[in-house]
């Protein structure tokens, strides 16, 4: 059987791990692992455990009957709320129209599901660059370096029948607008009426070609990374060297403690974790590493990689002039948004990814809005109207799937139905035995204060503010205070907090939250997000600067 745990929602009560204690553990104090291809002989305990979990948060692969499921239960719409050919025509749409999926990852999968959900029975192909059926990539850089779970038990459930076409082990290299069709590697082209692009991001590479072919010298990203990254931490290193010190770096490092490997992380900025956490949080997660044992180098970079004559590296020159023995270097420098396919197009698209609207359309390169092409997950570059309607693209597995649902709902909605995407980014991680969660966009912030625990013993939220207000709370092993926030950010309420909260430090003073100023101004809008599930999510503008100098 497989199952995912969603991570966003768990709050680590543990339930799960008393329940089936061969499939979850708790590390540390709050921080859920998990087998995700337990043996069938689990089967009864993991669906207790699934039952009892308090926030629902455990997924199941589950046998479902041919055909399409029926849609979500919930009041029809009346066919009087559209013009009847506009329904009409939607609706024909449905059982013959042709859908197709570019990147069969976890957003191009879930949009997929949702599309049969949604009633549509047309034609319906995923493309996937990738040999494997859609797999979950979290379990890459915790459980599998770790030696405790295969890659290969990584693979996504199932929850809806999909009757599609799998193109997988085949790249698209092109897509034609006004032909509608995407021409793909193995020189054939598809048709569709509607096209999904759900490509994600890749790993940066180490920008040395020759450095980066020595034997030692991984990214991470893939099934295969993975594997290759367990089996070279099971020969026993002298050294593992990590460059780069954000969250794929840092649980490297973590990994790496867990098996008793000596670490090193080279880190180019003054702090881990600094672009998504600041200067302020981001010192604390350096203490953390620190304290496991993580030879940590902040304001560092990697100069060069040298190697032995059989091509091995075996060395790393620094920027403070030191050298380290090494044996295995992972370079984890972040990611390159899988667009190349699309050049020339006539979307809207670049190292930034896909511009689309709040509805998960793609704008073309004149800035107009497509009604055929949408895109969802890493590669969707979308406005924010909670952060000051910035254009930003989340690389997290809860907005993967929040985003494809909207995306897929839309694809097969008249213009009256259609949501928007509002829902709060979130995202964890787990380093050292500490939860470290996220809800809202810290980055934005100017500000953040500790409004509950303990900094000194790891267990603390930090709630960041913009101008005012609330926009992000981060928790290090505080899961069940996480919720609590998130509708604040919704409100845009006060920061600094007032309320009295319970753990709550002697000392609630914000400071500069350490991010670096914004590349280009912006000006700032104040919203207010309401509504619960995606057909009720709404945004209400309630207040924006004016200008104080008169228009040209």
């Amino acid at each position: 059987m497989r199952l995912v745990v969603d991570l966003t929602k768990c709050q680590g009560y543990a339930q799960c791990a008393f329940l089936a204690p061969d499939v979850f553990t708790i590390q540390g104090d709050e921080a859920l692992a998990y087998d995700p291809n337990p043996d069938d002989s689990q089967r009864r305990r993991i669906l207790r455990a699934a039952a009892a979990c308090p926030v629902q948060a455990i997924r199941i692969e589950q046998p479902f009957p041919p055909g399409n499921p029926a849609p979500p239960g919930g009041p029809a719409t009346s066919a009087a709320s559209e013009p009847p050919t506009s329904r009409g025509s939607m609706e024909a749409f449905k059982r013959t129209g042709r859908i197709v999926v570019v990147g069969a990852s976890l957003a191009g999968l879930r949009a997929a599901e949702r599309l049969r959900v949604e009633g549509f029975s047309g034609s319906l192909t995923l493309v996937g660059d990738e040999v494997h059926a859609p797999y979950d990539r979290p379990p890459l850089s915790k459980q599998v370096p770790a030696g405790w779970v295969h890659p290969g038990g990584t693979a996504l459930p199932r929850r809806h029948g999909l009757d599609a076409d799998w193109r997988l082990g085949v790249a698209a290299t092109g897509l034609d607008l006004a032909g509608k069709e995407v021409r793909l590697a193995d020189g054939t082209r598809i048709g569709f009426d509607k096209l999904l692009i759900a490509t994600g991001v890749r790993a940066c590479p180490w920008p040395n070609p020759a450095e980066a072919a020595l034997a030692g010298v991984v990214t991470l990203r893939t099934r295969e990374d993975s594997a290759s990254l367990e089996r070279m931490f099971a020969a026993q290193p002298r050294r593992v060297l990590v460059i780069g010190a954000g969250f794929i770096g840092s649980e490297i490092a973590s990994v790496c403690r867990e098996r008793g490997l000596p670490v090193t992380v080279a880190e180019a900025g003054p702090v881990p974790l600094g672009a998504a956490l600041g200067a302020e949080i981001g010192a604390i997660a350096g203490e953390l590493q620190r304290a496991n044992g993580v030879d940590l180098r902040c304001g560092v970079r990697v100069t060069a990689l040298e190697g032995d004559a059989g091509g091995q590296v075996r060395r790393a020159r620094l920027s403070d002039g030191s050298t380290l023995e090494v044996d295995v270097v992972v370079a984890a420098l972040g990611r390159i948004r899988n667009v190349e396919w699309l050049a020339g197009s006539g979307l809207a698209c670049g190292v930034w990814g896909v511009a689309c609207d709040a509805g998960c359309r793609a704008f073309d390169a004149n800035g107009l809005v497509t009604d055929d092409i949408f895109a969802a997950g890493d590669v969707a570059r979308t406005p924010q109207p909670m952060f000051g309607y910035q254009f930003l693209a989340l690389e997290h597995w809860d907005n993967a799937v929040a985003q494809a649902d909207v995306a897929a709902h839309n694809m097969v909605s008249t213009q009256a139905e259609r949501w928007p995407h509002l829902a709060v980014p979130k995202f964890w991680s787990v380093q050292f035995g500490t939860e470290i969660k996220s809800v809202g966009v810290p980055s934005v912030a100017d500000e953040v204060v500790i409004t509950q625990g303990s900094v000194a013993q790891r267990r603390f939220m930090a709630v960041y503010g913009y101008k005012g207000r609330i926009v992000a709370a981060v928790a290090f092993n505080q899961n069940k205070w996480v919720d609590f926030y998130e509708p604040l950010i919704e409100q845009a309420a006060p920061f600094p907090p007032t309320f009295r909260q319970v753990d709550e430090p002697v000392q609630r003073r914000p400071v500069p939250a350490g991010f670096h100023a914004m590349a280009s101004p912006t000006h700032d809008a104040t919203v207010v997000v309401t509504g619960h599930d995606p057909s009720e999510r709404r945004a209400t503008l309630t207040s924006f600067p004016l200008s104080k100098e008169p228009l040209p």
